[in-house]
């Protein structure tokens, strides 16, 4: 334990030289803005490594998200708002509030008890702020967003009573969507339909945005195939009709399904 601490506070130390006036020219003129996008990137990065498994490569993309999180952190102490320890500090206590079951005398027997305990504890935190919904934050991919959002509102059982219901509300949408005229009740109606059908991943446990990642990965992989054998065929995509560009697709998705592309 010591030897981590250690090798942690040596990273916290060289980026410090960093920011330092003798420093790197390019770290010291960095804002909190102006490296915002960096976190979210490496973020995305990590992500990526988890979905491809890549446990090797996981290590160093955790690395660089510490290094943005640092980053931050040493900022915000050259301006005299907090440090690492501020930051380490508030979080441990965090972490023992909101699990009374574990540091104390508070009853949590399930995942969901575990969740409200939570929850009410976070309101309490929030001076009493009544709405769920307002610590999901805003910036978030809308996608993730909506998720996020009807997942707290079920909680408090404002939820479908059953499967059915949401696929019949769909369909209603996709009816709607039909009958819409003018752009913008088309756009009305397209975010109520992609906001039921976040609706019916939760309902099945499924990750919206992994499921619709893996659906680009297969078009992806499909399309490019497809190009690949137009290319050996010393053919344009577009010289095809759309029937011998469906059996391309149709030869495609059986590739994938032997495990060949």
């Amino acid at each position: 334990m010591q030897e981590n601490l250690s090798d942690f506070y040596n990273l916290v130390n060289i980026i410090a030289k960093l920011r330092a006036p003798d420093g790197c020219p390019w770290d010291r003129e960095q804002t909190h803005s102006s490296i915002k996008q960096y976190l979210i990137e490496e973020a995305y990065e990590v992500i990526q490594t988890i979905d491809e498994n890549k446990v090797d490569k996981l290590c160093e993309e955790l690395g660089d998200l510490l290094l943005q999180i640092l980053l931050h952190t040493e900022m915000a102490k050259e301006a005299g708002e907090f440090d690492i320890g501020d930051v380490i500090r508030r979080i441990s206590e965090k972490m023992i509030r909101r699990h009374p079951h574990v540091f104390g005398d508070a009853k949590a027997d399930s995942p969901d008890e575990v969740v409200a305990n939570w929850d009410e504890i976070k309101k309490q935190e929030n001076n009493g702020e009544t709405s769920l919904l307002n610590s999901v934050p805003k910036n978030i991919p809308a996608l993730a967003y909506s998720y996020a959002i009807q997942n707290r509102a079920a909680r408090t059982g404002f939820d479908w009573k059953n499967f059915d219901g949401i696929l019949d509300k769909v369909m209603e949408e996709i009816g709607e969507l039909k009958d819409a005229k003018t752009q913008p009740e088309k756009v009305h109606e397209f975010g109520d339909l992609m906001f039921v059908l976040t609706n019916v991943a939760r309902w099945l446990n499924i990750d919206p945005e992994m499921a619709l990642k893996q659906a680009n990965g297969r078009f992806f992989n499909r399309f490019s195939y497809m190009e690949k054998v137009c290319q050996q065929k010393s053919v344009l995509m577009n010289e095809l009709t759309f029937d011998q560009q469906n059996q391309l697709w149709e030869e495609a998705k059986k590739k994938e399904q032997e495990g060949k592309i």
